[in-house]
């Protein structure tokens, strides 16, 4: 199994302008990942990134062909990576929160955010998702999550019939709760005994809330290995493979797990 080369992006958001924060995204990726010495494989995105955190569905959602769409599809075969990240997405009458896994050659897979953030009643406008994703991709099993999922350790949990490597979250965490979001992420690596990243965005958006960023990618030790603080950017670190499988094959607590099944309902 090879290393993976992951490339996060720290931004500020342009206020339900899907096309401005597209062209900023644009200028970012294409300068930042030209000078990589070894070319990323991964490229994550903060949630609603074409929009900042919005309950504004109907006029902002876009099908599953729609602009912002084409544009991950195209920026995964430029970079010949995998893009993801979560916009809003009209299917079949409802709205979601969908975070996209798009593939260099086209194809995707995705998933809608479990846990709607009730305190700003993201549940009125969005339908939850109810089934957990896990990719592979280049012989790392990837597990992507959204914002508040965070919160809910039995939904993020590795488990041995849905294992994963890397747990990664893409979010608009408010900065007055940062605490939380920098000690959970920590304790989501530590727990499930694997890398964890999280992508959060910075700045204000147009309800006037503050987004401190502290995006971060961890070790399964729960170790920082980049810390972006409250810097806009676009952050790349290449994860070894060996220092996680010798990791685990010295510390076994995930074979002591408890057995449970999860479901989403």
């Amino acid at each position: 199994m090879s290393d993976l080369t992951v490339s996060f992006v720290q931004t500020k958001l342009h206020w339900e302008e899907p096309a401005a924060n597209r062209a900023t995204l644009d200028v970012a990726l294409d300068v930042a990942l030209a000078g990589l010495a070894r070319p990323t494989d991964l490229i994550v995105l903060p949630e609603m990134f074409s929009t900042g955190f919005s309950m504004d569905a109907p006029a902002l959602a876009e099908p599953m062909d729609g602009p912002t769409v084409a544009w991950m599809r195209a920026h995964a075969a430029t970079h010949n990576a995998v893009v993801t990240g979560s916009i809003i997405v009209e299917e079949n009458g409802a709205y979601h929160n969908r975070l996209l896994w798009v593939r260099p050659d086209g194809s995707l897979s995705y998933y809608d955010k479990r846990h709607l953030f009730t305190l700003a009643g993201e549940q009125h406008t969005y339908t939850p998702g109810r089934t957990r994703l896990v990719e592979e991709w280049h012989g790392w099993r990837i597990c992507p999550l959204v914002c508040y999922d965070l919160r809910f350790p039995v939904w993020s949990r590795n488990q041995p019939v849905e294992p994963y490597d890397l747990l990664l979250y893409v979010a608009n965490w408010p900065a007055v709760r940062r605490t939380a979001w920098s000690t959970l992420l920590r304790a989501r690596a530590i727990e499930n005994v694997a890398c964890a990243l999280g992508v959060n965005r910075i700045g204000h958006d147009g309800l006037g809330h503050e987004y401190a960023g502290d995006s971060a990618l961890l070790d399964a030790r729960g170790n920082y290995l980049v810390e972006a603080g409250d810097h806009a950017g676009v952050f790349t670190h290449t994860l070894s493979r060996a220092e996680l499988d010798e990791f685990r094959a010295k510390f076994t607590a995930l074979n002591d797990g408890d057995a449970f099944e999860l479901r989403g309902e």
